[in-house]
């Protein structure tokens, strides 16, 4: 084995890091998407609101972690790749939509929802609980198929789906 083969190939460490933090980041909507957001259906209005500030609370930083280390382990691969002109092409849309499904979950995660989402949650739930509840999972079930779709034609797009 010569020492050149003991060097890993950063870009491919890169990938698959890419690939881990985009698991921890969909599979977390996934799941408060169809399992969380859903049994929360069953409990009362200050119940679900408490378990949802608590879920959102634990979630949220986790998310945040993982949507940095997408973007940085991204970037990287376009450094390392050399891959920046495939934004001046329209055959590469599904990059397109990798880049704008990261930049909606970036202004809410990072932006929206520390800042302001909190608060509108609150005072929504406090005057209609049912419908604020309603809300936020259609706009989970919005954010979740934007995201199944951006990863699909992204894995289909690199390897020659599209």
């Amino acid at each position: 084995m010569s020492a050149h083969s003991l060097i890993p190939d950063w870009g491919i460490v890169a990938r698959a890091i890419h690939v881990l933090a985009i698991v921890v980041w969909i599979g977390g909507v996934w799941l408060v998407t169809t399992v969380l957001l859903p049994a929360m259906r069953e409990k009362r209005p200050e119940e679900w609101l408490k378990e949802f500030d608590a879920i959102e609370h634990r979630f949220a930083p986790q998310a945040r972690v993982a949507l940095l280390t997408a973007l940085l382990s991204g970037l990287y691969m376009l450094y390392a790749y050399d891959l920046w002109d495939r934004f001046a092409h329209i055959e590469f849309w599904w990059m397109h939509l990798m880049v704008a499904v990261w930049l909606l979950f970036a202004v809410l995660l990072l932006l929206l929802e520390p800042l302001i989402l909190r608060g509108v949650i609150e005072r929504r739930a406090a005057a209609a609980p049912q419908a604020t509840l309603t809300l936020i999972l259609r706009l989970h079930r919005v954010l979740l198929s934007l995201a199944l779709l951006a990863t699909f034609a992204a894995i289909g797009g690199s390897h020659g789906l599209f």
